[in-house]
């Protein structure tokens, strides 16, 4: 694989991600845009794993007390408290975080499981694709519309949590965008822009290193050539530095920016993947 090849395909994958615009439909429609050949699964897991040292090393802080804070009221860990920091106070006011994030992640978990062939077969359609892209902009644009924005993280509960969780589940249909539909589902709890991006990366997490550590395990007999090793591990790097730098940007554009950007490019691209669908007759495989 050349590696502007890998390049284009890492910073892709470490770019939508975590915005609201679907991962999946990107990396497939690139590589038939430009007639290059399927990367493998192999390298789809190493720059999944890019974008997983990205969200954990960027919330590093924050999972290490949430999980003292958790575990520490867990009565099989003796009542272990962790470091006071800033942070920790902040949290304080909703010490049962942790558990909930657990809870969210039950739906997505359960529903990949039971949904497995449909999501690697007649669910990846170009037709499915772009008309989940347009119809999640949907209910993103009235969230952005009506939502009440004023709640931070540390109040939410387990009823707004089990909410995002069950919207996470549809995300495994390509094109919703797992981030996309868990901030709309946010938007519609009251939660504020902001917070409702750092749960839904917090949620993030434990989904993407279970979908990664799924497909390693379906490609565990596949050997890397020696020459593809560098192009893995660059994509890997790349993607995750990629992946924190959006992050972070993304943060902070929505302490005083809005979704409209992400609802409208949601629409243009929705409509272009179904022009392509129906009016070039090509076949794209997502």
């Amino acid at each position: 694989m050349p590696l502007f090849q890998v390049l284009v395909l890492a910073v892709a994958q470490g770019i939508t991600e975590f915005l609201p615009i679907s991962s999946t439909a990107h990396l497939a429609l690139i590589p038939w845009l430009f007639h290059w050949n399927d990367p493998g699964l192999a390298f789809d897991v190493a720059l999944h794993a890019g974008t997983l040292l990205a969200v954990l090393l960027y919330f590093f802080k924050t999972w290490v007390d949430l999980t003292w804070m958790g575990l520490g009221r867990n009565p099989l860990f003796g009542g272990i408290s962790g470091p006071s920091t800033g942070h920790t106070l902040e949290l304080n006011h909703n010490r049962r975080l942790f558990w909930y994030l657990a809870a969210a992640t039950v739906p997505a978990a359960a529903a990949g499981w039971i949904f497995h062939d449909q999501v690697a077969g007649s669910w990846r359609h170009p037709v499915v694709v772009g008309s989940a892209l347009i119809l999640v902009a949907l209910p993103m644009a009235w969230g952005e519309r009506v939502g009440r924005r004023e709640k931070e993280l540390h109040a939410v509960g387990l009823r707004d949590s089990l909410w995002i969780g069950l919207a996470q589940a549809l995300a495994l249909v390509p094109g919703v965008s797992r981030s996309g539909i868990t901030m709309t589902a946010a938007l519609f709890l009251g939660l504020r822009r902001e917070a409702s991006a750092r749960f839904s990366f917090l949620l993030s997490t434990p989904i993407i290193a279970g979908a990664a550590l799924k497909e390693v395990l379906g490609f565990r007999a596949e050997t890397i050539p020696p020459e593809m090793r560098f192009p893995f591990a660059l994509g890997t790097v790349v993607s995750g530095v990629v992946g924190y730098a959006v992050i972070a940007l993304f943060l902070r554009f929505l302490q005083f920016g809005t979704f409209k950007i992400f609802i409208y490019y949601r629409l243009i691209f929705g409509i272009i993947v179904l022009a392509l669908a129906f009016f070039v007759r090509a076949e794209i495989v997502f």
